[in-house]
């Protein structure tokens, strides 16, 4: 089997490469990447000479490398997207381009190639924010809410991907995950942001009073996920993916990687409030537990020290990208 992967040499698509060259070796994949600030192909160094891996640089936005990339594949798995809410909030236009313009062109590509499986992953930042002081989850059935540019550019391109299901019968699936961590993930987000300015003897910034609430997903609970739906998912279902049982709060995390560095409190710098910054994620992952079988292995604070040391390990990876 043949797999397209879009933003593959991103964080999670580049752990996604790995994960399923390794788990499926009779199966070949092509990586279609614009390579923007947040695509590296040191990632993949690993397998850049494997001959069931190539790549393509190229954006999602353009028809003609699209349905040259998309050839002889038999799944696209949609990972290409501006994340940043930050960069979203500074400039609205390339979320937009990408994430949804350049997600139809890609709809359209597939419906040409007799795409077996369009596969899109999307975020639980589509269903907005959720009180602090209540127990609710994101589930399938909560109603969109998008609060910022990049959320609600995410939340146009579910819809566009639901709808080439519903109007042109392309088999699709999509999954909403919760925020991810591990190795390769880009310095700007708050755990490997934490962890690499610990190391260079800097502050870490915390929003607002940092009890904003995430739900933390190790990413390779997240491309565990993938697989199941793609292997054993229903055409047509969308799953959510979380990867904790309780909540912890931005300044927790923090604290625990202070902890787990060795280094006191005196580091955390409070720093003003984003705009609409979303109070709390929590997702239900009920659905794809009883219909796939998945749950994360990776409990939460296991997995952010061996981040960590992945962090202290490979300086050399990731001290360029903050120059």
């Amino acid at each position: 089997m043949k797999l397209l992967v879009t933003g593959g040499a991103g964080f999670i698509g580049s752990n996604f490469i790995l994960y399923w060259l390794s788990h499926h070796p009779a199966d070949s994949i092509v990586n279609l990447d614009k390579l923007t600030y947040a695509g590296n192909l040191e990632n993949l160094r690993s397998v850049e000479n494997n001959p069931r891996y190539s790549f393509i640089h190229g954006d999602i936005c353009d028809p003609e490398t699209v349905k040259s990339a998309i050839q002889g594949a038999d799944i696209v798995v949609h990972f290409a997207a501006e994340s940043h809410v930050d960069r979203s909030i500074t400039d609205p236009s390339p979320f937009v381009k990408t994430n949804v313009l350049g997600t139809q062109v890609l709809l359209d590509a597939s419906m040409t190639g007799n795409i077996k499986r369009f596969h899109h992953i999307s975020t639980d930042e589509v269903f907005g924010s959720l009180d602090l002081s209540s127990s609710d989850k994101f589930s399938e059935r909560t109603p969109y809410d998008p609060r910022s540019p990049y959320s609600a550019s995410k939340a146009g391109s579910d819809h566009l991907v639901r709808a080439y299901f519903h109007t042109f019968g392309l088999p699709i699936t999509i999954t909403n995950c919760s925020n991810n961590f591990g190795p390769y993930q880009y310095p700007e987000k708050l755990i490997p942001l934490a962890i690499t300015n610990i190391l260079e003897g800097k502050k870490v910034p915390v929003y607002g009073d940092g009890k904003n609430v995430r739900d933390w997903l190790y990413v390779e609970d997240h491309c565990r996920a993938i697989d199941a739906v793609l292997t054993k998912g229903t055409v047509g279902e969308t799953y959510c993916i979380g990867g904790m049982t309780r909540d912890i709060n931005n300044l927790e995390v923090v604290k625990l990687i202070l902890n787990y560095m060795g280094k006191d409190e005196s580091l955390i710098e409070f720093v003003k409030d984003r705009p609409g910054h979303d109070r709390r994620y929590a997702m239900d992952y009920q659905k794809i537990h009883e219909a796939l079988g998945w749950s994360p292995k990776h409990q939460f604070e296991e997995w952010l020290k061996n981040t960590i040391e992945w962090y202290k390990t490979n300086e050399s990876w990731w001290k360029r990208l903050k120059v």
